[in-house]
């Protein structure tokens, strides 16, 4: 095993450039074309087996070890954000509008580098590893579902992944049995009253006031309508009216999104939201459209698998702390992988300890401490051989 270790050390200069080409060269969800190609290219040059388009624009590749055993699922995003880039950086995002935000990069060049240790190891590896690099992770539907419906986790046996996560100190691994990440949904809401003159208010079915009235009230859902010992998040991010200054408006557009790890609480949430606002519309004479969009489901790790990473991750030297963290309430496809196979989906800290503070991700002046991707890349690479080695 340490073997593999000073094998990643001696890699990880070339995981950076990887890292910063990509970086450079970011893609939207759905629209990326360059990075599996590049993705596909650099597997084919290590001699593995690759599939592309996979589920759309998926890649996998696969390494067959030298001798027979089980098969283990490593998995990394790569698709970007539209966001303006706003670092000045020598590798910042040449592309306007688009840029890695999230870590993706990061994510790829990590797959990418182990997968050729992991190659120049393949006479000791007892079993399988396939290497899933997903397209549009960021946008439901997202990548993962259509990459299982097109086989991408067949014959596999397990699977991790990790996220690289700026606000969490360099060094620290954060696990967690059960529900890790939440189930990530939106609405959208019309409200559709009657526009008319600023001046003459009783003339007109205030849209704006009515849609005011079911923002305050949405809050009490939470407050009072959910169990008070379980998680729920909704938020309005987007409330739009186009209206001169002095005309009440006829329509409200409404977004928003809601957060929860309970499948009951999620569709509890869904109606509570539906029967507050047919009251506050009803009682103010106007009328509304509504949809909820179910987006991706938690992630919920499996105990055993989990518990098998935490300790394998404190035998990484760089690793200080393998943390039991609370539940987060942001949103992953993952969830869809361990829906299926078991495994567990983990943090990778990647704040420098130089920094006060870190952009969070989704934040144009985003950026991660790129030695996190060596300690990303020697917790995986060593899980998967020692779950090899265990599961002959």
């Amino acid at each position: 095993m340490e073997h593999l270790l000073t094998k990643l050390e001696l890699g990880f200069e070339e995981m950076v450039s990887i890292r910063r080409y990509l970086h450079a060269n970011p893609e939207l969800s759905f629209q990326e074309v360059h990075t599996p190609a590049y993705i596909a290219n650099y597997h084919r040059e290590l001699g593995l087996e690759v599939r592309e388009g996979v589920g759309g624009r998926g890649v996998v590749a696969t390494l067959r070890g030298a001798k027979p055993g089980k098969t283990v699922a490593l998995r990394a995003d790569f698709d970007a954000l539209a966001i303006q880039e706003l670092n000045d950086l020598p590798y910042k995002s040449k592309v306007d509008g688009v840029m890695h935000a999230c870590g993706h990069d990061g994510h790829t060049a990590t797959l990418l580098v182990l997968a050729k240790v992991l190659t120049e190891m393949k006479e000791e590896i007892e079993g399988n590893i396939v290497f899933i690099h997903q397209f549009a992770e960021e946008l439901a539907p997202g990548g993962a579902k259509p990459m299982i419906e097109d086989g991408c986790l067949d014959g596999v046996d397990v699977i991790f992944g990790t996220h690289l996560w700026a606000p969490t100190p360099l060094g620290e691994v954060w696990v967690r049995q059960g529900p890790i990440m939440a189930a990530a949904d939106r609405f959208e809401i019309t409200i559709n009253g009657v526009g008319g003159h600023g001046a003459e208010p009783h003339n007109s079915v205030d849209a704006i006031l009515i849609a005011s009235h079911f923002v305050t009230q949405l809050q009490s859902i939470v407050s009072r309508r959910i169990n008070p010992l379980k998680s729920a998040v909704i938020s309005v991010g987007h409330f739009e009216a186009s209206n001169p200054f002095n005309v009440i408006a006829g329509k409200v557009e409404l977004k928003g999104t809601v957060r929860t790890f309970d499948e009951d609480i999620r569709t509890q949430i869904e109606k509570e939201i539906e029967l507050l606002l047919k009251s506050v519309c009803e009682g103010a004479h106007a009328t509304y459209d509504y949809t909820f969009f179910r987006g991706y489901p938690p992630v919920v790790n499996h105990p055993e698998e989990t518990k098998f990473l935490a300790e394998v991750a404190g035998q990484i030297n760089e690793v200080e702390q393998v943390i039991e963290c609370d539940p987060l309430m942001i949103g992953e496809d993952f969830a869809y992988y361990l829906e299926k196979v078991p495994g567990t989906f983990y943090i990778t800290g990647a704040k420098d300890p130089s920094w006060e503070t870190a952009y969070p991700h989704h934040h144009p002046q985003f950026n991660f401490d790129e030695r996190a991707m060596l300690i990303a890349a020697k917790t995986l690479g060593l899980a998967t051989l020692e779950y090899l080695k265990e599961s002959k």
